[in-house]
């Protein structure tokens, strides 16, 4: 693979799930039992042979940190390259970025001590599972200036960030910014390949033109003036957009043929927390779920996914719900279709649900 260099956003879209990010970023968000959404990622990039990494921050970032430490996980501590933590701010300045084109321009030092000849940009909200190096010899054949990922798929009344259409060797044709999308769309999944030296000029010039949008004011009027290309995957894909979205990729994880793919011929690194295993009580009862480490079921549980240290009571009934770590729900409940943030407690005789389309939310920390 060409020599490339990774940059990851983990805390772009956040608005989109305040459930969830009011106390972390949204690559911190936990996933499937024992993940974070970042960790796909990373990982993408790791098996892609992608060993120096630029993690641009905002706000709530704490668990972040505590998640990435070292990066070593990642096999990311090292004295050259590895995880490099990028600060939330403009060029030299101390005010924060507001959108993503300014995002970058905080990364353009990072970008110039860089040896490497390419750099792949990602979000962190997101599920799926893409090697990157396919994308950059795609990029190179095609001898394209910006080379944007796509995924082909049926929305209703859905916004995206951008949808494009491209010809039949998938050059850009016509790119369209935050529509309100019905019906089967090329929509962009937030991964972008560029020569780090072009995209370095492109900030710049993007600084001097004093530009705010990097996809209104460079890639859309750029479709005439850059080699713009669409790289299509066809791969499982889920974006973590609403409570709705996540809930709906948890449930996935319950599906094999999904879950395989997921985590099937390429690793998901995460941090690693040693506990004791799972504890199911004579009373209790798993169903079609994942259960973590640490957990103690004394009651039933179906079609849940259960973060590390969760305790359930006897006589309850936990069905199509995330419980995360270390919650704790008490005797003879009935609780579906609830997703529990960390160390929230349920008392005893408790009902609480919610529906598919809209989970009931437990907050951080609640006791019910």
């Amino acid at each position: 693979m060409a020599s490339t260099i990774g940059v990851i956003f983990s805390s772009i879209n956040e608005e989109n799930i305040p459930e969830l990010t009011k106390v972390r970023s949204i690559g911190s968000v936990p996933y499937g039992g024992r993940y974070r959404l970042v960790d796909f990622a990373l990982s993408n990039m790791v098996n892609s042979g992608i060993t120096t990494v630029g993690m641009i921050t905002k706000n709530n970032y704490q668990s972040l940190m505590d998640h990435l430490g070292s990066g070593k996980y990642w096999d990311l501590a090292r004295i050259e390259g590895g995880l490099i933590l990028l600060p939330p701010y403009i060029n030299d300045t101390e005010t924060l970025y507001k959108n993503r084109l300014e995002a970058l321009k905080g990364t353009v030092s990072f970008l110039k001590k860089a040896k490497e000849d390419f750099v792949v940009i990602t979000d962190s909200d997101a599920i799926y599972k893409l090697d990157y190096s396919k994308i950059i010899d795609f990029h190179i054949k095609k001898n394209a200036d910006i080379t944007l990922v796509y995924h082909e798929h049926e929305v209703e009344q859905s916004h995206y960030y951008m949808t494009f259409e491209t010809n039949k060797d998938e050059r850009i044709t016509g790119l369209s910014i935050n529509p309100l999308t019905n019906g089967v769309k090329k929509n962009y999944i937030n991964v972008m390949v560029a020569r780090t030296s072009f995209l370095i000029r492109l900030i710049q010039n993007a600084t001097q033109s004093g530009f705010t949008s990097f996809g209104k004011d460079i890639l859309s009027p750029g479709l005439k003036t850059y080699n713009l290309y669409g790289y299509k995957f066809e791969g499982y894909y889920a974006s973590i957009n609403s409570l709705t979205s996540y809930f709906e990729a948890n449930m996935d994880l319950l599906d094999k043929k999904i879950r395989n793919e997921i985590f099937g011929d390429r690793d998901v690194y995460t941090k690693v927390n040693d506990s004791a295993p799972a504890k199911i009580a004579e009373t209790g009862k798993v169903k079609n779920s994942l259960i973590s480490d640490g957990c103690i079921i004394e009651g039933t549980v179906e079609n849940s996914i259960l973060f590390r240290g969760v305790k359930v009571g006897k006589g309850t009934n936990v069905k199509n719900c995330i419980l995360m770590t270390d919650n704790i729900v008490g005797e003879n409940c009935n609780i579906s279709y609830v997703v529990s943030d960390k160390n929230s407690v349920i008392r005893d005789s408790r009902t609480l649900a919610g529906c598919e389309l809209k989970p009931y939310f437990i907050n951080k920390g609640s006791l019910i």
